[in-house]
């Protein structure tokens, strides 16, 4: 009996860690516009996540990249922009979670700035 009460209990834990893996999806395109030291940015990001691997790009008034790196885990998000700015390269590494709609994001540019924003599904 004691077995089967065990194994009940794996399986419903794997169960649930299954389910909350599966729970994100971020694929699609997504909006942003939030102020910065240079201004207000306005975003599109389009991703297409692939098991953990997500690829995609970022564009913005400037132009367009292609994001590196990019991970998903569960509702967890990471990816880096490499920005052209003015002839500079700036790396952009983003962080964040997905909740529904709605992916909170902190962005660090480079060594300048931090910078929090909210991406909205493109429906």
């Amino acid at each position: 009996m004691r077995i089967l009460r065990n194994a009940l209990v794996m399986t419903m834990l794997f169960a649930g860690l299954g389910l909350s893996a599966l729970a994100a999806d971020i694929n699609g395109q997504w909006t942003a516009t939030f102020n910065t030291q240079i201004g207000e940015q306005h975003y599109t990001y389009t991703f297409k996540a692939d098991g953990e691997k997500l690829t995609g790009t970022a564009k913005n008034d400037m132009g367009s990249t292609e994001i590196q790196n990019g991970t998903i885990k569960g509702e967890d998000v990471s990816f880096v922009e490499n920005l052209d700015f003015n002839g500079n390269k700036i790396e952009i590494t983003y962080t964040g979670k997905i909740a529904g709609d709605e992916i909170k994001l902190t962005r660090k540019v480079g060594d300048f700035a931090t910078e929090e924003l909210v991406a909205k599904r493109l429906k």
